[in-house]
């Protein structure tokens, strides 16, 4: 009887330690890995999205520039210049107004 007791002990220790490394790896990709691709992931998107946003606003900037520049003043570069300051100007003044207050210890 406790020949046959050890054989199933021998038979089933492979399985037992298959289990508890499958539990471990499991613990560290839950805890560990995971969260760490989130963050790499975050931060790779949030590159992305500004690389983007910057592309646009000077394309942006550009075109409406050569636009006043063609259609609005033709003659006069300084006026599409002085037309783009101004908008630039004001959104910066509304930008500056919405923003939070600072405390100062």
């Amino acid at each position: 009887m406790g020949e046959q007791f050890t054989r199933k002990l021998a038979a089933d220790l492979p399985d037992k330690a298959l289990g508890l490394i499958d539990t471990v790896v499991d613990t560290i990709n839950d805890r560990v890995v995971r969260p760490v691709i989130l963050v790499a992931r975050g931060i790779v998107f949030g590159i992305l999205i500004a690389t983007f946003l910057v592309v646009a606003a000077v394309g942006t900037a550009i075109m409406t520039l050569r636009i006043l520049d063609v259609y609005a003043f033709p003659t006069a570069i300084w006026a599409s210049y002085l037309v783009l300051a101004g908008i630039f100007s004001l959104i910066g003044l509304i930008l500056w107004a919405k923003r939070g207050a600072t405390t100062t210890e």
